[in-house]
C-alpha cells in the first residue's frame, strides 16, 4: 500500500483477531439498546397515532447517537493513536523502526492509520443504523452526511494530534495526558473565540459545527434552511495535515530521545575512564532510599519524564479556564438554566474537570505498571524479598502523589464555588458529601489502572480497558440521566428498558474487571456498581444528597477494595497465575 507496510500489516491481521468481529458487533448491538431504551423513555407502550411522534423520536435518537459517536471517536482516537507509538517507545522497538529503510511519512502515517482502523470500521458499521433512522422521518440525508463527514475529520485530527504527541514526548503517562488535555484545550479555545470574536469561528469546533448540523435553524436566515458543515470539516482536515507534516518533518529529530543519547554517551564515557587505570576514582554521593523504595521511586525521582511540570501546569490553566467561564455565566445571570434538563451550567462545568482529573488519574496509576512490564522490571521486583502489600501502597500512594493537582484542585474549585455562591445548591453539608465522593472516586480510578495493568499483559490493551472503562462508565451515567429526565413522568413504565440498560452495563463490567483473575467479589462488584449507581442517580434527581455519597462510595469502594485486596496478598493472583506449594 502506498502508506507503507506499517498500515498493510494491521490491515492484514486485524481480521484475524475475533475480538475485531465482537467489537463490531457488540457497538451496533449497544446502539440498538440504547435505541429501545430511548424508545421506551420517551414513547414508551403508549399508540402512535401521528407521524409526526416517529419524526420526533427519531430526531431524538440522530441527536443522541451523533454527539456520542463524536464523543467516542475522539478519545479512542487520540488513545489509541497515542498508546500505540508509546508501546513502541516503551519496547524499545521503534529504535529498531527507525533502523530501517522506512520513511518518514510511511512510518508516521502508518502507525497513525493503524491506530485508526479500529475506529473507522465502528464508524463504518453505525452507517447503517443512521441510515434506518432516515426511514423513521425527522432526519435529512445532508444531516446524516454532514454528521459522519464532521465526525470523520475530527478523528484523523484528533489521531493525528495523539501520534504526533507521542512521538515527540517519551513516557507514556506525558503522551496520554498531554493528548487529553490539548483536545480539551483545543475544544474550548475554538468554542470561546466563537462566543468572543465570531459566531462563525465556533465552528471550527467539532462539536460546534455538529450542533449546527443538528439544529440548522438556528444558523439559517429566515426561509432558508441549508445543511452545511464545511468550516469544521475543513478546518479538522487542515488541523490533521498540519500535525501529520510536522510530525514526518521532526520524526527523526525527536527519535531517539536525548535521553537514549545521554545514556550511550555515559557508558561510552564509563568504559573510557575504565581503561584509564591511573585516573583517580570519583566517588558519587548516592541518594538515600526509604524503607520503602517503591514509593520512594515514585516520589523523589523523575520516573514519569523531566517535564511533567508542563501538564500540571496546563492542567491548572484548563481548570481556572472553567472556573472563570462559571463566574462568568454567574455574573451574566445564566446559572440557572440547566444544561440537557440536568444541572446547572456551572455545576456541568465542575463535573467536566472532575471527570477530566479521574481519567488522568487513572492514566497515572495503569502507566505506573505497564512501564515497570515493559522495561522489563516489573519481573525483577516480583522475585525480590519486596512485599506484595508494599509494592502496591507504594503505587497507590506514587500514583496519588503525582497526580496530586487532579486530586485537590476539584476539591478547592468546588470550595470556591459554593461559597462564592455561583452554585447555590453547594451548601457546607453538599460540600462535604462532594468531596467525600470525589476522593473515593479517585481511590476507585487508581485501583482500576493498577488492575488493568496487571491483568493485561499487553500495556495497550492494559491502558485502553483501563481508561476505555473509566471513560464508559462516564458516558453511560450521562447517557442514562438524559434517559431519567426523558422518562420523568412515566418511570415505572420505562422501568424494563432501564433494567435492560443497567444489565449490559454490568456485563460490560465484569467482562472488564475479571479478565485474568475472575473471583467472587469482583462478580459481586460488577453487579452491584451499575445498580447501585442508577439507585445514585435516582436519588440525585429527586434532590437528594446523603444517600448520593453513601451509595456511590458503597458502589466505587467495594470494587476497588475487590480489586485491590487479592493483590496485596499474592502477586500469582493479580498476575492471573496459579500459585504452586511452596512459590
Amino acid at each position: 500500500m502506498s502508506v507503507g507496510p506499517i498500515f498493510e500489516r494491521e490491515v492484514l491481521t486485524t481480521p484475524r483477531r475475533p475480538g475485531h468481529y465482537l467489537m463490531r458487533s457488540g457497538f451496533v448491538a449497544a446502539l440498538l439498546i440504547l435505541f429501545y431504551s430511548l424508545r421506551q423513555a420517551t414513547i414508551g407502550f403508549q399508540d402512535i397515532v401521528f407521524a409526526g411522534d416517529v419524526a420526533a423520536f427519531s430526531a431524538l435518537t440522530f441527536r443522541v447517537f451523533a454527539l456520542l459517536q463524536l464523543t467516542l471517536s475522539l478519545f479512542f482516537s487520540t488513545l489509541f493513536s497515542a498508546s500505540l507509538v508509546a508501546q513502541e517507545k516503551d519496547r524499545r522497538t521503534l529504535i529498531l523502526l527507525l533502523m530501517t529503510d522506512l520513511r518518514n511519512y510511511e512510518l508516521a502515517l502508518g502507525k497513525l492509520l493503524a491506530s485508526l482502523l479500529n475506529v473507522g470500521v465502528l464508524l463504518a458499521v453505525s452507517w447503517p443504523v443512521f441510515c434506518f433512522l432516515k426511514l423513521l422521518g425527522g432526519v435529512t440525508w445532508e444531516q446524516i452526511l454532514w454528521s459522519q463527514a464532521i465526525v470523520g475529520s475530527a478523528t484523523l485530527a484528533a489521531g493525528s494530534w495523539g501520534c504526533l504527541v507521542a512521538f515527540w514526548r517519551e513516557k507514556t503517562f506525558q503522551t496520554i495526558a498531554t493528548s487529553v488535555l490539548g483536545v480539551v484545550l483545543f475544544l474550548l479555545v475554538a468554542h470561546a473565540l466563537g462566543a468572543a470574536v465570531d459566531n462563525s469561528l465556533a465552528a471550527i469546533s467539532p462539536y460546534d459545527g455538529l450542533f449546527r448540523v443538528l439544529n440548522p435553524l438556528s444558523v439559517s436566515r429566515p426561509g432558508i434552511v441549508q445543511v452545511s458543515a464545511w468550516t469544521s470539516v475543513l478546518s479538522q482536515l487542515a488541523v490533521a495535515i498540519g500535525l501529520s507534516v510536522t510530525t514526518i518533518l521532526k520524526l527523526r529529530s525527536w527519535n531517539p530521545s536525548k535521553e537514549v543519547h545521554q545514556s550511550v554517551a555515559e557508558s561510552t564515557s564509563k568504559e573510557g575512564s575504565d581503561s584509564e587505570k591511573s585516573a583517580p576514582a570519583i566517588r558519587r554521593q548516592h541518594r538515600v532510599v526509604w524503607s520503602q523504595p517503591v514509593i520512594w521511586r515514585e516520589m523523589r525521582t523523575r520516573a514519569y519524564g523531566r517535564r511533567m511540570v508542563w501538564i500540571k501546569l496546563s492542567y491548572v490553566v484548563l481548570t481556572l479556564i472553567i472556573a472563570a467561564t462559571s463566574w462568568s455565566q454567574s455574573a451574566s445571570g445564566s446559572r440557572d438554566s440547566l444544561v440537557l434538563g440536568m444541572v446547572s451550567a456551572p455545576s456541568f462545568a465542575l463535573l467536566g474537570i472532575g471527570i477530566l482529573s479521574l481519567l488522568l488519574s487513572n492514566a497515572q496509576a495503569v502507566t505506573s505498571i505497564t512501564n515497570e512490564r515493559d522495561g522489563g522490571t516489573l519481573q525483577i521486583l516480583l522475585v525480590t524479598d519486596l512485599r506484595p502489600w508494599e509494592f502496591m501502597f507504594g503505587k497507590i500512594g506514587g500514583a496519588l502523589w503525582n497526580a496530586r493537582e487532579m486530586l485537590v484542585l476539584p476539591l478547592v474549585l468546588t470550595v470556591a464555588l459554593g461559597v462564592s455562591g455561583v452554585i447555590p445548591a453547594l451548601t457546607a453539608e453538599n460540600m462535604i458529601y462532594v468531596g467525600v465522593t470525589y476522593v473515593v472516586l479517585t481511590l476507585f480510578a487508581v485501583a482500576l489502572g493498577l488492575h488493568a495493568g496487571l491483568s493485561y499483559e499487553n500495556s495497550r490493551q492494559a491502558i485502553a480497558h483501563s481508561l476505555g472503562t473509566m471513560f464508559f462508565l462516564c458516558i453511560g451515567i450521562f447517557v442514562f440521566m438524559l434517559l431519567l429526565v426523558e422518562a420523568r413522568s412515566s418511570f415505572a413504565i420505562q422501568l424494563q428498558s432501564f433494567i435492560l440498560f443497567i444489565g449490559f452495563g454490568s456485563l460490560g463490567l465484569y467482562s472488564s474487571l475479571t479478565y485474568r483473575n475472575p473471583s467472587n467479589a469482583l462478580t459481586l462488584a460488577a453487579l452491584m456498581l451499575p445498580f447501585l449507581t442508577f439507585y445514585a442517580i435516582t436519588e440525585f434527581l429527586l434532590g437528594g444528597n446523603l444517600g448520593v455519597c453513601f451509595w456511590i462510595c458503597m458502589a466505587y469502594g467495594f470494587a476497588a477494595v475487590a480489586m485491590m485486596v487479592p493483590v496485596m496478598n499474592d502477586f500469582d493472583i493479580a498476575l492471573g497465575r496459579h500459585s504452586q506449594e511452596g512459590g
